[in-house]
């Protein structure tokens, strides 16, 4: 990355002190001076006094626990809420909201398309269990913003509630909605996350029924192998404080009993081979660093075209925004899509 404030080592230590520093049992993990003083503070403010990172307090139910989930579900939906309620006021496209084949989908219209005729799926975060509502609203304002493109937000529904293969239709069903609005060569997705894991195991579903495949795929920290059997879900437990844990709970909650190894649910295990051209993002302390990792040279062995971008120390989903980081990160992605539409 090319930081200004970033990169050099020049960042006096006296600062920060040791503010953030993640303890790992005898250890200390200080936050790096190689990433801006934005991204430091980002850390730093998701790491309490003792060095345990705030989110690490947060225990997930059982997968059997229906109670438990609906208790934790409202909980997250009230936070992403408060979240989003200040990006509101910043947004200027505009959203409708319409339901087809039992997906909800939020079409976001920005105020002047750049292109016509082009459009954007996103595929909405949350661990498989959580961000859809007004949060996905507002993100797919938000990328019709910043693409000035019409973008789709798929708010696919979730468990408890509807387990496995619910997300999966319903993010079928919106891929059929928008190939008969746009052309495929004027159509991306993204999916960041558990978005990540639905982008791609829709793209298989699509790929069987015969549907053509969008022009670019962009997979941010995607949530591809529900297994879990990379190394960074050890390496980088508890130092990355967004996502300081795996996740088993809602990988089986989410399953319903079917095979975490099966290719819908992790499409990391997947034949590849026709996949569009993929951009992938991480960060070095991301919970997810061996799902991107994996992922992009999976493409590569199925001779997809495929970029892989990791971040210095950026935990699972950035640094909340607001950071160098995260504007090169959102430069990039718009440059690989601009890059890729077929006409």
């Amino acid at each position: 990355m090319n930081n200004s404030k970033a990169g050099n080592g020049g960042t006096d230590r006296s600062k920060t002190g040791d503010k953030g520093a993640v303890k790992l049992g005898p250890r200390a993990i200080p936050i790096p001076r190689s990433i801006s003083e934005e991204a430091q503070a980002a850390l730093a403010r998701l790491v309490g006094e003792d060095g345990i990172p705030l989110h690490a307090h947060y225990e997930m139910p059982q997968p059997d626990d229906f109670a438990g989930w609906m208790r934790m579900k409202a909980a997250a939906d009230a936070q992403y809420a408060a979240t989003v309620q200040g990006l509101a006021g910043s947004l200027r496209a505009a959203a409708t909201t319409m339901e087809q084949g039992g997906a909800t989908i939020h079409v976001a219209m920005p105020e002047a398309p750049a292109e016509d005729g082009r459009a954007l799926i996103d595929f909405h975060g949350g661990a498989l269990v959580v961000g859809g509502g007004e949060a996905c609203r507002i993100g797919a304002c938000r990328q019709a913003d910043q693409h000035g493109i019409a973008c789709y937000g798929v708010d696919y529904r979730m468990p408890p509630e509807h387990p496995y293969p619910a997300a999966l239709d319903d993010s079928l069903a919106a891929y059929r909605v928008v190939l008969d609005r746009h052309a495929p060569g004027s159509i991306a997705i993204c999916g960041r996350s558990a978005g990540g894991n639905l982008a791609a195991a829709m793209l298989l579903r699509a790929r069987e029924e015969g549907l053509p495949m969008p022009a670019s795929l962009v997979l941010l920290s995607p949530q591809v192998d529900l297994t879990e059997s990379g190394d960074s879900f050890e390496t980088n437990r508890m130092l990355d404080v967004v996502l300081p844990r795996p996740l088993p709970s809602n990988n089986r909650l989410y399953a319903g009993g079917a095979d975490l190894a099966d290719p819908c649910l992790s499409p990391l295990f997947a034949d590849l081979q026709g996949f569009p051209p993929t951009f992938l993002q991480s960060g070095t302390r991301d919970l997810f660093l061996s799902n991107t990792v994996r992922m992009h040279r999976a493409l590569r062995q199925a001779g997809v075209a495929a970029e892989l971008h990791v971040f210095e120390a950026m935990p699972h989903g950035g640094f909340m925004g607001g950071t160098p980081e995260d504007a090169e990160l959102e430069a990039e992605i718009r440059r690989f899509i601009q890059a890729h539409w077929n006409e």
